[in-house]
């Protein structure tokens, strides 16, 4: 800090106009060096009676307040000094110690974090500053594990784990930065005003209890299924009417595969009759309805080693629904900020709208799941509706050569 203030001494000192000021600048900046304290504090308080303090000197100021053990005067002239330039680095950590020494942990915190933004903004550290900066990020740390541990303490006890707590627990740890906030980014078509959801509870789906109670008789079916191995394709394929872009390297990759019994919104016959318990076990479901695009209902595989990178789904008007089938260790699902392994005969249901990704690392086996889309419990059967006609609409777009601009002169 001291290397630092010498800079912004001979600054000050290039700057100033009237020879008696650059002389009692150069006074107190001599005297502050020295440690002559107290002739210090008067040559920066005599610049100041004139009205043409820089920062600088009301930084100069600060330093030998707190060197002569005066903290409120301290504290009053780094106020002056942040007046002059909020922005100033010096100040800013000054005053991040100055609360600290005071016992003031919010106060410190607040400092602490604007230090560091201002190197952020900045780019680059003032030379002498480094080692300073360094122990901003070391305060800050220290501050925010005690913040932690102070909430966690006062929070101890009070059934956070329960499903009337659970969303207290993840918003204390979002506050906490202990989760990421993750939010509904549809990659085309966005309804306003849906709760922000990653993993809906369970608890409030009770049509899945007949489709949970079917899971040996739908494992059955998916076991024939897999010995013909040809009755899967990848799962992503590229339409030969839309550009592609393999960004994630499933396009047509057997690693993410699929055996269809309803797909784009029509039921592949020849697949649902091979799997008739399955089809039985769907049928109290709400399925997302929307003519040429939903429902799908598939058994969507992994195989060892997969993995699906993050991506967003189309629209947040659904939740995606897995029963998990075949689960191998090392399986798991991100949705948002929140991992979990499927659980074979366990359903979850999740907004695909929200970033996700999947893999399989087991080695040997493979992952498979029962997957279908319902729609979201918080639209009306009304709006369902006037969704499904919106989206049929936009399908219905350029379909016709009565779409396409005339190419003929009048």
């Amino acid at each position: 800090m001291a290397a630092a203030l010498n800079t912004r001494m001979t600054s000050f000192s290039q700057n100033v106009s009237g020879t008696d000021l650059q002389a009692l600048w150069r006074d107190g900046a001599r005297a502050l060096r020295e440690g002559r304290l107290a002739e210090a504090r008067a040559a920066f308080e005599a610049i100041v009676t004139t009205g043409e303090a820089a920062p600088a000197v009301w930084l100069g100021l600060a330093m030998a307040h707190n060197r002569l053990g005066d903290p409120a005067a301290e504290r009053a002239a780094l106020q002056q000094a942040l007046a002059l330039d909020p922005r100033d680095l010096r100040a800013t950590l000054m005053m991040a110690d100055h609360h600290a020494a005071a016992g003031d942990a919010r106060a410190a915190t607040a400092y602490y974090d604007t230090v560091l933004q201002i190197v952020a903004t900045a780019r680059t550290v003032e030379p002498g500053m480094e080692t300073e900066v360094g122990r901003a990020h070391h305060m800050r740390a220290h501050y925010a594990r005690l913040y932690e541990q102070h909430l966690d303490d006062a929070m101890a006890g009070r059934a956070l784990d329960t499903a009337q707590g659970r969303r207290v627990q993840r918003s204390l740890d979002l506050l906490l930065g202990r989760r990421q906030l993750f939010v509904q980014e549809p990659r085309g078509f966005y309804f306003p005003e849906l709760p922000n959801i990653q993993y809906a509870e369970r608890a409030d789906f009770p049509w899945m209890d007949r489709i949970e109670a079917a899971t040996g008789d739908i494992r059955s079916e998916l076991l024939k299924v897999l010995e013909e191995d040809s009755a899967f394709e990848p799962y992503v394929q590229a339409d030969p009417n839309r550009p592609f872009f393999d960004d994630h390297g499933m396009l047509g990759n057997p690693s993410w595969s699929a055996f269809y019994l309803w797909k784009g919104g029509s039921p592949v016959p020849k697949n649902a009759s091979r799997c008739p318990a399955t089809m039985a076990a769907l049928e109290a479901a709400p399925l997302c309805r929307i003519p040429g695009r939903t429902p799908s209902v598939l058994f969507s595989l992994l195989r060892p080693g997969a993995h699906i990178t993050p991506h967003h789904g189309f629209t947040n008007v659904r939740y995606i629904c897995h029963l998990p089938l075949i689960v191998p260790e090392g399986c798991a699902m991100r949705v948002g900020s929140e991992t979990r392994p499927w659980v074979e005969g366990q359903a979850c249901l999740f907004d695909d709208s929200i970033e996700h990704e999947a893999w399989n690392r087991n080695a040997e086996r493979l992952r498979v799941v029962l997957i279908f889309d319902v729609w979201r419990p918080e639209l009306s059967e009304t709006e369902r509706t006037l969704v499904s006609e919106l989206l049929q609409a936009v399908d219905s777009y350029g379909s016709g050569a009565s779409s396409a601009p005339s190419t003929r002169t009048p």
